[in-house]
């Protein structure tokens, strides 16, 4: 496609594509700005008032002179660009964000510079600099309707004579322009002149922007050409060359400096300088990050910074379009190499307001007005918004998310940059130095300067007052001086500042014959490029290894297209585990960001295409750190590495502004005719279109243009195969992406109300999508691959990683309820829903109670026949709970802790349709485009919701952790024996992972308990116990049930054993193990499972058949016991090597039913002989009581002296622990003390020792058949070798298990 004549096909490689020139069109005259009206017209739709009459009549309100009118764009050079065509609409609106403005002689007339940016379909950007001045209207014809409007205003508010402080409508406080910024105090204004007009009296100017559309952010040089441009026009005598010369070099004979190289071009004055980073270095960026800082401070730039990498929705707001430009740009260098994926317009037009309903995350620049107040601003959601006023210097944070890694040291090292060049660290204080957006600024260090910079200081600073008296001295000095004054006026004037003016007080030659703006601009160049290297060198140390968790499985680029979405590209959990943990709460949110997803998909992508430059870079970065530093364990750790290429990075920048690499052409007389164009003082004249739609065929650089074109051409291609593939290649998020881009660049004609709600309903569709992939990653990461194998279900997901992904849930909740609201209500869009409905169903609950007619007796009878009654799901219920936990202090920490509890209770899509299912309420809190109203989407979000209910989640008892919950504690006896009944007193215990209830005593035969305490957590243990009084002292017990009442978490206890002296094994109290019991399930379920949900507790199944005689139980074979005994172990050392967050409970492993004791259990129950004597079982603690008894008589009689020091030792060690645990004042049976020595024996590694002791002992040959396991010396040293394993672990037993041990 290369271009037929040169304006096309040299287009990549000019430095400028355009220039523009927007202002009035005499022609059609005063029209009031559509888009504005169109806005009110949204506006009253959206407060509800009839949109007709309000955009009809609301104007009249305001003075002529502060409205808006519609600009045009009256020339732009060349016709069009090939390579990027020209979209006059979205120019002439961003040029002129607010249309027109007014001024008489009176207001002030300073020129305004703003840039801005549109946005192409396939994400590449066109930068525009815009410089805006007044322009004296000369047409009659607009004098004299100006004159109209003015009196019609007149008419209609007679108390206006007064200026008006501000209008009610809401375009005015988020709309309307600088104007009042610009005025002059009231003194200074005439009576009538001020907000007025008289024709026969007042001059009228009107507002012209002269504007420059580049390919790459050349910030400076743009800004500096620009008002030289219009000084020529502003001087007393004409330019050197007719204007049409500059315009035509800057177009076509200025080429974009090659990378790694500075270019020289001629302004009408001054040469401008200018340059672009090395392939190896930072890309380009030209706007002053210092000033950025300088704006919002260090502290607050990173917080901001932050929320930008976790992809929150940030509104930036100022009344200065330059300073929302500055800052968005700013934040979104600093993400190298990172990229925002999101909705980017960093100057929000006014008829674009619906933008701020987006649903998605977005990076906006809203523009204000002076004496608004922030506080008037309705914005549709808040829930995860950063909003940053940058003229008050602050910002409102959204609730709850993680900080950036090593912060404090991170803003410690910031500050030590800025503060080198003189910024305070702390923002809002003008900066020690110029202001970096002036042109001609200077450092304080210079010294011949010193004299304009006292002035400036007392001009900029209003610090008059506290000046020394040399200061103070040379101020006189200025203000007595006539021609220094005449200087400075003409200086602001013409937008130049007066340090540019050479030879003013001293020589204005910096070093090395620099002017000071030169001086100025190379000093920012080198703070930008700085302070963009502290934070480019933190992601070099954070993602320095991220290329080996890459998952590269596709075999060419089609494939993986295709399957883009159903493949892992990356190994998140692999990756997390290998970070230190302080990062991990930052890293586990961000790695699911959309700007990780693309820029690993940009890493896979670089095998089969070239690679993305920014990849590039920081490939190479990582690649010279290793070079430099062979990984040291110390990467791992947490500690801050400084940045180490600030000097290098500075020099690099200050070598190519001083030796410059190339000089342009310089401007030049062209074939004009002549006569046309003539010169005249202050006005803007028409150029000559036809000298400057095509440019010189015979240029030196062209030939370059023919290889950057065929590369180009190469690159569209690629981009448009990818474009193709773009719903395969991210399906949401793409779309979303490609939808904010589209709508970056609107066509005016599409605002209309039908085109808002097409958009609307592509966010619709988007946030199904999204909903449908984020309960798709939460069910994967939640079952993940692993929970099978690990012999007991605990899942393979991370406790942080899924407390990110809960909360991502959280944010797209909010963002769906925030959808097309119509008014909005408190900061979170959920809650003021619930809230809205628990008000009506209080209402009806209070009708319903005064009515007689009642259901009470049926629900009853339901109740009795399960063991413990069963809770009512209900919405109100559970908001409640939440209302009364003083723990949280806002609606969006309630609407998260809502969510939170519903989805442990598996209620979310549940409780959400009950909320939906009041159409009333929904249709008057939600416009008929939300999302809330879209029928089959609704449909389809609940049930995506609903397959969330298949995995358990423990998101609200593992984060509320401090409140008060109350529990119920049952206790079922079996009903079939007579001694369901029993006259002693019964106690429980409950204990959980973080803590325990305490004894709490039970109202004898009740058997049934409501307590409050802390939250347990996870339950584990249940300690069961009575006093023994009274005659029917036996008690036989099934099991307990406890419930969280809160979550509804019901946890059984399996027992199935006697508690009294003289029976079963004499104990008064047992160790219940936990398991958490499914809803209305089975009582036995999930029994004969060989890895059992993640808290299953010894079963009575096979304590009854452990503990029963002369083998009535089941008897498992040999191998089987060996088994079992592996899988004990294996299950324990699993335990261990998970990351800590993610193990569960140790009891269950040790005691539980397919725990170690068990397993041992069966090994030493193994021909046991426990024939009845006399009616009375025999057990196994009976065995080693005898062994023990046998040891220590035999250690008395001088027996064991002759054996080895170390069994010696072993055998005063086994006799400590049994006497210890016999000693003990807990009343647990025989089998509850062979438990427990097994538990200590394996926290303190001495079962291996102890076992040969036991087999050793002449008392197993009485108590013991021939064929018994523990009789065969070949077995026990396989079990020996077996529970060595555990000797690497650090086992810690529960204070339930080990409670009035004394060791």
């Amino acid at each position: 496609m290369s271009g037929t004549n040169a304006a096309s096909g040299a287009a990549p490689c000019r430095f400028a594509h355009y220039f523009v020139i927007c202002g009035i069109d005499t022609e059609t005259g005063l029209e009031p700005d559509e888009l504005a009206a169109l806005y009110q017209w949204l506006e009253a739709d959206r407060q509800g008032r009839d949109p007709d009459t309000a955009a009809a009549g609301e104007n009249f309100e305001q003075s002529p002179l502060k409205r808006t009118f519609k600009s045009k764009v009256l020339a732009h050079y060349p016709e069009n660009v090939e390579w990027n065509p020209f979209d006059q609409d979205a120019v002439n609106m961003l040029c002129m964000p607010k249309g027109l403005s007014f001024r008489t002689q009176a207001d002030s007339r300073e020129p305004q510079f703003h840039s801005f940016l549109i946005t192409r379909e396939d994400g590449s950007r066109t930068y525009g600099f815009v410089h805006t001045f007044y322009e004296e209207v000369t047409s009659p014809q607009i004098c004299s309707a100006m004159q109209t409007l003015y009196q019609m205003h007149q008419a209609e508010n007679p108390s206006s004579a007064t200026p008006s402080s501000s209008s009610s409508s809401s375009m005015d406080s988020l709309a309307s322009s600088l104007d009042e910024a610009d005025s002059p105090s009231s003194s200074s204004c005439r009576s009538a002149a001020c907000g007025g007009y008289d024709a026969s009296r007042d001059t009228l100017y009107v507002s012209k922007a002269l504007c420059l559309i580049t390919p790459m952010p050349f910030m400076h040089g743009c800004r500096r050409f620009l008002s030289q441009m219009h000084r020529a026009v502003t001087a007393a005598s004409p330019p050197p060359l007719p204007l049409e010369s500059y315009v035509h070099n800057i177009l076509y004979e200025v080429p974009l400096p090659p990378p790694g190289r500075s270019l020289k071009f001629h302004g009408v004055y001054e040469p401008i300088v200018c340059q672009r980073p090395g392939p190896g270095e930072l890309p380009l960026a030209d706007f002053p990050l210092g000033q950025t800082f300088t704006l919002l401070g260090v502290e607050n730039l990173v917080q901001l910074f932050n929320c930008t990498l976790l992809e929150m929705q940030i509104l930036l707001y100022s009344q200065d379009y330059q300073r929302l430009m500055t800052v968005a740009e700013g934040i979104t260098t600093l993400l190298f190499p990172f990229q925002w994926q999101h909705v980017y317009v960093p100057i929000l037009p006014a008829s674009l307001l619906h933008f701020l309903d987006a649903p998605v995350p977005y990076l906006m620049g809203l523009q204000s007005k002076e004496g608004t107040d922030r506080s008037k601003l309705e914005l549709p959601q808040e829930a995860n918004l950063c909003f940053v006023d940058i003229d008050n210097h602050c910002i409102e944070l959204p609730e709850d998310f993680p900080q950036f890694p090593n912060k404090p040291e991170f803003i410690q090292e910031l500050s030590e940059v800025l503060l080198r060049y003189g910024i305070s660290p702390v923002g809002g204080a003008p900066p020690t130095f110029v202001p970096t957006t002036t042109p001609g600024s200077v450092s304080t260090r210079h010294p011949g300067l010193k004299s304009q910079q006292a002035l400036r200081e007392l001009e900029d600073d209003g610090r008059n007052g506290n000046l020394g008296g040399e200061q103070l001295a040379v101020l006189e000095l200025l203000q007595g001086n006539a021609t220094l004054e005449r200087l400075q006026a003409l200086a602001k004037r013409t937008g130049v500042r007066v340090e540019a003016l050479r030879g003013v007080g001293g020589e204005g030659e910096g070093q090395g014959g620099r002017t000071a703006i030169e001086e100025e601009e190379l000093r920012n160049a080198k703070l930008n490029v700085q302070l963009r290297e502290v934070f480019a060198s933190r992601f070099t140390t954070m993602f320095a290894d991220y290329e080996a968790f890459v998952i590269q499985s596709a075999p060419d680029l089609e494939s993986w297209l295709t399957n883009r979405e159903q493949m892992h590209n990356f190994d998140k959990a692999s990756f997390l585990s290998d970070q230190p943990e302080p990062y991990l709460p930052f890293l586990s949110h961000f790695i699911e960001t959309q700007m990780f997803a693309t820029f690993i998909d940009n890493k896979i992508m670089s095998q089969w295409e070239e690679k993305e430059p920014l990849l590039r870079v920081f490939d190479g970065r990582i690649d010279k750190a290793r070079l430099y530093n062979v990984r040291a364990p110390s990467l791992r750790s947490s500690n801050y590495q400084r940045c180490t290429v600030l000097k290098e990075s500075a020099q690099a920048i200050e070598q190519r502004l001083m030796k410059i690499d190339h000089t342009a052409i310089h401007p030049h007389l062209l074939d004009m005719k002549i006569g046309q164009g003539k010169y005249e003082q202050g006005f803007f004249p028409k150029l000559q279109s036809d000298v400057l739609s095509v440019g010189p065929t015979n240029n030196k650089w062209s030939s370059r243009t023919a290889t950057a074109q065929r590369r180009k051409d190469r690159h569209r291609q690629q981009t448009e195969h990818l474009t193709l593939d773009n719903d395969l290649k991210e399906k949401y998020m793409q779309e979303a992406r490609s939808l904010g881009k589209n709508l970056r660049q609107p066509k005016l004609s599409d605002l209309s109300p039908a085109v808002i709600a097409q958009t609307n309903w592509k966010f619709v569709e988007g946030l199904l999508k999204e909903c449908r992939m984020k309960t798709k990653r939460m069910l994967v990461e939640k079952m993940g691959r692993e929970a099978v194998e690990l012999g007991h279900g605990e899942a393979n997901i991370t406790g942080l990683e899924e407390n990110t992904l809960i909360a991502s849930l959280c944010d797209l909740l909010e963002r769906i309820w925030s959808h097309g609201l119509q008014v909005k209500q408190g900061k979170s869009a959920l809650w003021s829903h619930l809230l809205h409905y628990q008000a009506r169903e209080e209402k009806l609950e209070q009708q319903q109670a005064e009515s007689p007619v009642s259901n009470g007796p049926e629900r009853r009878k339901s109740e009795s026949s399960i063991g413990m009654p069963s809770l009512r799901a209900s919405v109100i219920q559970d908001m409640r709970h939440i209302q009364s936990m003083g723990e949280i202090k806002t609606d969006v920490g309630r609407a998260r802790a809502w969510i939170r509890l519903s989805l442990e209770k598996k209620l979310l899509s549940q409780h959400l349709k009950q909320l939906l299912t009041r159409q009333a309420l929904t249709k008057k809190l939600y416009k008929r485009y939300a999302f809330l109203r879209c029928e089959e989407e609704k449909e389809q979000f609940l049930f995506h919701l609903l397959s969330l209910n298949t995995v358990d989640y423990f998101c609200f008892t593992s984060v509320f952790t401090t409140i008060m919950i109350p529990y119920r504690a049952v206790i079922i006896p079996i009903k079939k024996l007579s001694n369901a009944m029993t006259t002693s007193n019964p106690w429980v215990c409950v204990s959980g992972e973080l803590g325990d209830s305490g004894v709490r005593q039970i109202t004898k035969n009740i058997l049934e308990m409501t307590f409050d305490c802390q939250n347990l957590g996870k339950l584990t243990t249940v300690q069961l116990g009575h006093d023994n009084s009274g005659l029917l002292a036996k008690w036989l017990v099934d099991c307990v049930m406890v419930r969280n009442e809160i979550t509804g978490h019901t946890y059984k206890f399996p027992c199935g054993r006697w508690l009294g002296k003289g029976v079963d094994d004499g104990s008064l109290e047992r160790v219940l193990i936990g398991e958490l019991a499914l809803p209305n399930a089975d009582e036995d379920f999930g029994r004969g499972c060989r890895t059992p949900d993640m808290q299953h507790s010894p079963g009575q199944t096979r304590r009854v058949s452990i503990t029963s005689m002369g083998g009535r139980g089941y008897k498992p074979t040999s191998a089987q016991i060996q088994e079992a005994i592996g899988e004990a172990v294996n299950s324990i050392c699993k335990h261990f090597h998970k990351p800590e967050k993610e193990r569960g409970s140790l009891t269950i492993l040790l005691c539980g039913e397919v725990g170690l004791v068990g397993a041992l259990e069966l090994f030493f129950h193994n021909g046991f002989k426990s024939a009845r004597l006399f009616q009375k079982t025999v057990f196994v603690w009976d065995f080693v009581e005898k062994a023990v008894a046998y040891m220590e008589s035999a250690d008395q009689m001088g027996d064991m002296q002759e054996t080895a020091e170390p069994l010696g030792l072993t055998c005063v060690s086994l006799c400590h622990y049994v006497s210890a645990i016999n000693s003990s004042p807990r009343n647990i049976g025989k089998d509850g003390k062979f438990q427990l020595l097994v538990c200590l024996g394996a926290r303190d590694r001495l079962l291996i020792q102890w076992l040969p002791l036991l087999v050793e002992c002449p008392v197993i040959q009485r108590m013991y058949e021939e064929s018994a396991l523990l009789r065969d010396r070949t077995t026990v040293n396989a079990l020996i070798a077996v529970l060595q394993t555990l000797h690497d672990f650090p086992i810690t037993l529960e204070a339930s298990l080990v409670k009035g041990i004394d060791l």
